[in-house]
């Protein structure tokens, strides 16, 4: 283990108070140098770069993916161990630093430091790191645009440990952060199991039922497959009825009473017990765009196809409140569908395959109250949607508790991580021998 030194000294650097004696403080440009090479005419022979929330990585062009510039001849050459600034925007911007591993080109408009002999570069990109989750930088920005200018950013006083404390701090931070990367993807990865999992069983109970002896028919439809043979389908506009909801200007809304949006139902598989939208909705929309119990609400428009047609059920009626023009209701008939069932059986992934097949897509994915009629609905006795509806509850019930835990055992690494950089990068503990 290499010691840090254990007597410290004051700074008048704010949120580093102390550091270690042997420890000296520098302005960053008297540490780094300030670089920007513009590539111009030779841009295609270079990667393209891109400062993410995963750092500075080489972007994938043929994906499609994002926004491109006309031209990458106005974009800047960067080299290995160079680090990556964006000192704009700061209040929007997910990732204020990034650490550069591979030679490229990335946007002119990002600031590129460059360090000089002496230096390690990764161990100032955990330092700056900090700072940005710190919100340190941020604080010092000014401007519309949140900006910290090159000859600040450059004045601010930073540690400067013995090279070779930089070096020993690099090596254990990159060796815990790959260790601790690896335990949150395979978390990850286990809740991606686990919510496929949900899926499956609901697939299961909805399509197949509980009772695993029942004879068995084909429901008439490819992506249904069998079903019980006892059980019925019926297309849902013999189930209900059907309402799109409120469209008005922006004057309409912001206070009132409450108002289902297409955030409530997109997000939730029912609705909130609160909604925190308001409108200024008259009696007669209260009545017209009623928020019931048992009523299905489905998402009716979206940029994209993935968005659409899924549904929220409404457990409890909810007071006077009405609902959004991107939403749906649908009003079963009384007695028919249980609303237990419902939540599962319209939420189901099942569906998906029937809105994408049949959505109309121009600028915007639409679903209408004509395809949605169309959509085949599995209807079992209604004493055995209530005994489905219970079985699903328990059984996502459990795996939900598994995935809180596991999520709670991400969040607690990250907290670990970032406390570990902290009192590495600031000499506040010695390094433990790797």
């Amino acid at each position: 283990m290499i010691n840090i030194e254990t007597n410290l000294k004051k700074t008048d650097i704010p949120w580093i108070p102390e550091i270690p004696s042997n420890w000296d403080l520098k302005r960053i440009k008297l540490l780094f140098d300030f670089n920007k090479n513009i590539v111009g005419k030779s841009s295609a022979d270079y990667s393209v770069l891109s400062l993410t929330t995963k750092g500075v990585i080489i972007r994938d062009l043929e994906s499609g993916m994002g926004k491109f510039p006309a031209s990458f001849d106005g974009y800047q050459i960067v080299n290995p161990n160079s680090i990556m600034l964006c000192l704009f925007d700061m209040d929007v911007t997910p990732r204020v630093v990034g650490h550069v591993n591979d030679k490229g080109i990335i946007s002119a408009a990002y600031t590129n430091i460059i360090p000089r002999k002496g230096i390690n570069s990764k161990y100032y990109y955990y330092y700056f790191l900090l700072q940005d989750k710190n919100k340190i930088f941020l604080a010092l920005g000014t401007g519309i645009r949140i900006t910290l200018s090159k000859d600040v950013f450059g004045c601010l006083k930073i540690p400067v440990p013995p090279l070779e404390v930089q070096n020993s701090i690099v090596e254990y931070l990159d060796k815990k952060n790959s260790e601790i990367d690896k335990f949150i993807q395979n978390k990850e990865k286990l809740i991606t199991l686990l919510v496929e999992q949900k899926t499956v069983i609901i697939n299961q109970a909805i399509v197949k039922g509980l009772d695993t002896k029942s004879k068995i028919k084909y429901s008439g439809f490819e992506w249904l497959g069998e079903i019980p043979k006892h059980w019925e389908t019926k297309k849902l506009r013999y189930l209900g009825k059907f309402q799109n909801g409120i469209s008005a200007g922006a004057e309409y809304f912001g206070s009132g009473y409450p108002f289902v949006s297409y955030s409530d139902v997109y997000k939730n598989i029912t609705l909130p017990s609160f909604i925190s939208d308001l409108a200024n909705s008259s009696k007669e929309d209260r009545i017209r765009y009623s928020v019931l119990e048992g009523d299905v609400f489905f998402t009716r428009t979206s940029e994209t196809v993935e968005e659409i047609g899924f549904s929220s059920i409404c457990e409890t009626t909810i007071k006077d409140s009405t609902f959004s023009g991107f939403l749906i209701r649908f009003r079963p008939v009384k007695n028919l569908l249980y609303k237990g069932y419902s939540k599962y059986y319209f939420r189901s992934s099942l569906h998906r395959r029937f809105f994408v097949k049949e959505m109309n897509l121009v600028t915007r994915a639409s679903l209408s109250q004509d395809l949605l009629k169309n959509l085949p609905v599995i209807i079992p006795s209604y004493n055995e949607q209530i005994d489905i509806a219970k079985f699903l509850d328990v059984k996502m019930d459990d795996i939900d508790l598994i995935i809180v835990k596991i999520k709670k055992e991400i969040a607690a690494i990250k907290e670990y991580r970032e406390a570990l950089i902290t009192d590495l990068v600031t000499g506040k503990r010695s390094i433990p021998q790797t």
